[in-house]
């Protein structure tokens, strides 16, 4: 019973930690809990009344979840210069309160500050954030001079149980952080696993909604990969360290996905694309169902859940021999000999279960530390040996250090929002005070909250839609829940710390969720301060659809960057950094020195989920343009698929310095230099630079390869490991062309 306890706990655990990796939206919402608790708590003890209350909770909030840096030492100094700011910040709204002037053009001029203080980092954008944030507490509880002492007060305590939360109760280290990623990627690599054994075995009427778990998957698999790569600087002992988890990281989630493209194959009569796991809704590839033998498939099941299980069970948990039958078993797919009769297509999904097996082993290895190797076959023995290699290369390297070159032109990002929404608050406030001469501070936030990590006018508009969505089924729980409260004082508090976690949860989540509970525990606060009524939550609803529209008309209309203008020089940064990384890849796979491959492929990556976003008004559900966001998510999914391609070159060109019976194969540049032209031309025609050439095709890859000497036999191994993705990747910057309007020329036979 207690083995199956653990068994229990250990699930429940790995789903939480595949649905919330790193534990981050968890540890936020119970850190700001926590320090809204404990100062009420304190606050309570000494007596204080319902308005300071509610301003120890707000300030509570404010100094618990504006801070983001990720050292100890660093949060410590960004919350002592919080204080601080946060009672000035309220006093100076005390003592404007009188001077409704003076008192709204100092507002715009610190929201202009708070925005504009972006520029400075982490610490800049803390510290504008506390500050706007108490000022508008003291717009909220309608701070005057006598309520000054009182509310200091009450920010002291905040700022000290907020301390108390994050360096005692709920304390984080960047080494913690990166540990519970870890596990997170395990997690989501072992759904991602099961998923493609329910893909395995799904019917033709269960096979779309199969690979659309597959490709969810796949693409959780990845964003924990980029949280890792995110974390490894900080939260790693050397640069050594960090590099070799980095590779295997990447090894592993390129295997994977590798293996769900062969399922996809064998269960079909042609070779499946990486476009159909990146590709929303695409449908399986063409060609009809290739029925699998019984025998074939039940092998496959059994292996699947043999490297799932793999994947999960930590080396201290090994116990017996079983475990070690089963990585034996896995890894020797990886020789011709040890694999089963079957068709080609399954042939080959047994191999990428090797390759699987290989990636997690060396996986095991960089999380667990060593693996009792006295059961290893021959194959063990060998993966070992490549995996102990090229920790050695990795140790011994010099990691390249990447600099932004780029110079800043116009203004900068900061400024151009700063300036953007201090307009937009402006209108805000003038519009506001016409609703609402009390309550008009809400349009202002809502049009401060909308120009928060937004870079574009569609952005804008989306985030101002789903808040004022939010805010109007937020309402309605209000109504429902200030009359069920009452004036029931620590059951209305009690809700609103449930509100609170909600809030942080959903953040990341979902938009239009938190707007929901943001709206529902202003309910209950209003309720609190003895303000509420209904018609105080309707005009919530209309001061927020007004700070929405300020907001938008204000980003549409001074300094504009329209959505195209955003994605266009995104799309150009992720087309430049793949004609990098690909040139990079095929210069190391035909002999030029190596360079550090993999952090120009996560540099890849970040941008391409960088475009993924900022698309986002374009491909969202309610666009009118049904054309362009088709196009838009095609766009991506070819990128990804790119991506994917250049992901397993870079890879396959790391291994070289450690794998002697590797040669690099001089033909490949020239292979490669078409590839790269056209992913230049692209990016020139989409920049909108002089390009004198198009994207050109013609023979196939393979064929340029064919010089027919004597000589091929010795690069044969590492080409033939990346002429399927040459090829793809070949074919795929073609197909790109066309939607984005580059004309296609044909050159040789």
């Amino acid at each position: 019973m207690r083995t199956a306890e653990r068994s229990v706990r250990a699930e429940l655990w790995g789903r939480l930690a595949a649905a919330d990796p790193g534990l981050l939206r968890l540890t936020a919402g119970l850190r700001t809990v926590t320090a809204i608790a404990l100062t009420l708590l304190a606050l309570a003890l000494l007596r204080a009344d319902v308005t300071l209350l509610v301003a120890g909770a707000m300030g509570a909030m404010a100094g618990t979840f504006a801070i983001r840096e990720k050292q100890r030492g660093k949060q410590a100094v960004t919350l002592a210069l919080g204080l601080p700011v946060a009672l000035a910040s309220v006093s100076l709204g005390a003592l404007l309160d009188a001077h409704v002037v003076i008192g709204d053009l100092f507002f715009v001029a610190l929201i202009f500050c708070a925005v504009y203080s972006r520029r400075f980092g982490d610490r800049g954008t803390a510290l504008g954030l506390i500050g706007f944030q108490t000022y508008f507490l003291s717009l909220f509880v309608r701070a005057t001079v006598p309520l000054l002492p009182g509310l200091y007060g009450a920010l002291v305590l905040a700022f000290a149980c907020s301390a108390v939360t994050r360096f005692v109760l709920l304390a984080q280290t960047p080494a913690g952080v990166l540990d519970r990623l870890r596990r997170a990627f395990r997690a989501r690599l072992a759904q991602l696993i099961t998923a493609q054994i329910e893909l395995l075995d799904a019917g033709p009427q269960d096979a779309d909604k199969s690979l659309e778990l597959v490709r969810v998957r796949t693409a959780r698999l990845h964003e924990s990969a980029l949280m890792i790569q995110g974390q490894l600087a900080d939260g790693t002992p050397d640069e050594a360290a960090a590099r070799l988890l980095q590779r295997r990281i990447a090894e592993a989630e390129i295997a994977a996905e590798r293996l769900g493209l062969m399922l996809l194959t064998a269960r079909g009569s042609e070779r499946a694309d990486p476009l159909t796991l990146h590709l929303p809704g695409a449908p399986l590839p063409s060609g009809g169902e290739q029925p699998m033998r019984d025998e074939d498939r039940a092998a496959l099941r059994r292996d699947l859940g043999a490297l799932r299980l793999l994947v999960l069970r930590p080396v201290h948990a090994d116990r017996g021999t079983a475990l070690s039958q089963v990585r034996n078993r896995l890894l020797g797919y990886r020789d011709e000999e040890n694999l089963p009769q079957a068709p080609p297509a399954v042939r080959d999904v047994f191999r990428g279960l090797g390759e699987a097996a290989r990636a997690v082993l060396g996986l095991r290895l960089a999380l667990d530390g060593p693996v009792d190797d006295s059961d290893d076959t021959p194959a063990t023995t060998r993966s070992r040996e490549e995996l102990d290699a090229e920790d050695a290369a990795i140790g011994s390297g010099e990691e390249e250090r990447a600099t932004d070159e780029k110079a800043a032109t116009g203004l900068r990002p900061s400024t151009r929002a700063a300036v953007q929404v201090a307009v937009g608050s402006s209108l805000a406030i003038v519009g506001g005070e016409l609703l609402s001469p009390q309550r008009w501070y809400w349009a202002v936030l809502t049009c401060w909250i909308v120009f928060i990590n937004t870079a574009s006018t569609g952005e804008i508009l989306v985030k101002g839609y789903r808040r004022l969505l939010g805010t109007v089924l937020g309402v309605v729980a209000g109504i429902g829940l200030a009359g069920l409260v009452g004036h029931h004082t620590w059951t209305a508090f009690a809700l609103v710390l449930v509100f609170i976690f909600a809030m942080f949860y959903t953040a990341p989540l979902s938009y239009t969720l938190m707007s929901f509970f943001v709206t529902a525990m202003l309910g209950l606060l209003y309720t609190l301060l003895n303000t509420y009524s209904l018609a105080v939550l309707v005009l919530r609803v209309e001061e927020t659809a007004l700070g929405a529209a300020c907001g938008i008309i204000a980003a549409a209309v001074v300094l504009p960057v329209r959505t195209d203008r955003r994605t266009n020089e995104l799309l150009v940064t992720v087309l430049d950094q793949l004609a990098d990384v690909t040139r990079s890849a095929v210069d190391q796979l035909s002999g030029a020195p190596p360079v550090d491959l993999l952090d120009k492929a996560r540099r890849l990556d970040q941008s391409l989920a960088d475009l993924g976003a900022s698309t986002q008004p374009l491909t969202h559900p309610i666009t009118p343009l049904r054309t362009r966001r088709d196009t838009a998510r095609y766009v991506v999914a070819l990128l990804e698929s790119c991506g994917y391609h250049a992901r397993s070159l870079a890879a396959t060109a790391e291994l070289l310095p450690s794998k002697p019976s590797m040669a690099a194969d001089p033909r490949l540049r020239g292979a490669g230099s078409r590839i790269v032209h056209n992913i230049e031309a692209i990016a020139a025609s989409v920049a909108g630079r002089h390009a004198e050439a198009g994207v050109e095709t013609g023979p196939s890859i393979a064929s340029l390869l064919q010089s027919g000497t004597s000589a091929d036999a010795r690069y044969g191994q590492v080409t033939d490991r990346v002429l399927r993705h040459l090829q793809r990747l070949d074919e795929t910057v073609v197909g790109l062309a066309r939607p984005l309007g580059v004309p296609v020329a044909r050159r040789g036979n």
